[in-house]
């Protein structure tokens, strides 16, 4: 069965235009190139062309198994797995310089968050809607943590928008094909876990959005205000704010907690 029936539960849709593959793999000319989801193939094909090196991690066991029978291009390199067990691991040893996928929608954070963390450039499609928040400004509605965190971790450019008759089955929504470079901004965990504490509260000021997290920093209301009134610029509204100036509350606000008995909020 070369075409079997996509896995909701896996998020599966499969590209169709080859064009779309295309103008995504001009992006692996002599790279070693790494894909997530593979699915049927076509952009692998198109990556195949172009690349030094293509290692294509299919989570889908009867796709891999397809795939393994009808694609013998010799530098291909298919791994039947879940792509986030194995981890930064696969980079170095694949000396991997680039992503280049279709990614299944629900592992957008996930994925955009791996190459935040190991500054990874890539080349990926992913629902318009969540394309629109990474390269939201402050001060519009879809500005949120995604966008404070992709604007701190990397540089987006959006290449092309992709309507979703060039998917099979077709998705209900349209999609965009952007260019990730990873910016070099240190963001710890911590500092992450922070940010997203302020922009659960983002149409707040900054010193209620501090108050109104206080209990995931494990501190008191009194001790939060103490801190809050100690701020520059606390009646500020989160969402108006800079990503580089949220980040700079954040170790700010870190810092002081540092200075309570070592409160300092570990993320989940």
């Amino acid at each position: 069965m070369l075409n079997p029936r996509p896995k909701k539960r896996l998020g599966q849709v499969f590209l169709v235009n080859e064009h779309i593959a295309e103008i995504e793999a001009v992006h692996a000319e002599g790279k070693n190139v790494i894909e997530i989801g593979p699915g049927r193939g076509m952009l692998t094909k198109k990556l195949c062309s172009k690349a030094k090196l293509v290692v294509a991690v299919e989570k889908d066991a009867v796709l891999f198994n397809i795939l393994s029978a009808t694609m013998r291009d010799k530098n291909l390199k298919l791994l039947n797995a879940d792509f986030f067990k194995l981890g930064s691991d696969i980079l170095k040893k694949y000396k991997i310089d680039i992503m280049v996928a279709n990614i299944p929608y629900n592992l957008s954070s996930k994925v955009i968050e791996f190459l935040i963390k190991n500054r990874l450039q890539a080349v990926l499609c992913l629902q318009k809607e969540f394309v629109e928040h990474m390269l939201a400004e402050p001060g519009t509605s879809n500005y949120s943590r995604l966008s404070v965190m992709s604007h701190l971790g990397m540089r987006v450019t959006k290449i092309i928008d992709v309507k979703k008759g060039n998917f099979s089955p077709v998705p209900k929504v349209d999609s965009s094909v952007i260019y990730i470079k990873p910016l070099k901004n240190e963001v710890s965990d911590e500092d992450a876990y922070m940010i997203n504490l302020l922009m659960q509260h983002k149409k707040k000021t900054l010193r209620n959005a501090f108050i109104d997290s206080r209990h995931s920093m494990h501190i008191t209301k009194d001790e939060a205000v103490e801190i809050s009134e100690r701020l520059s610029n606390n009646g500020s509204r989160i969402f108006t704010m800079s990503p580089e100036e949220i980040l700079s509350y954040a170790k700010e606000i870190l810092h002081m907690l540092s200075q309570m008995s070592n409160r300092v909020p570990s993320p989940p």
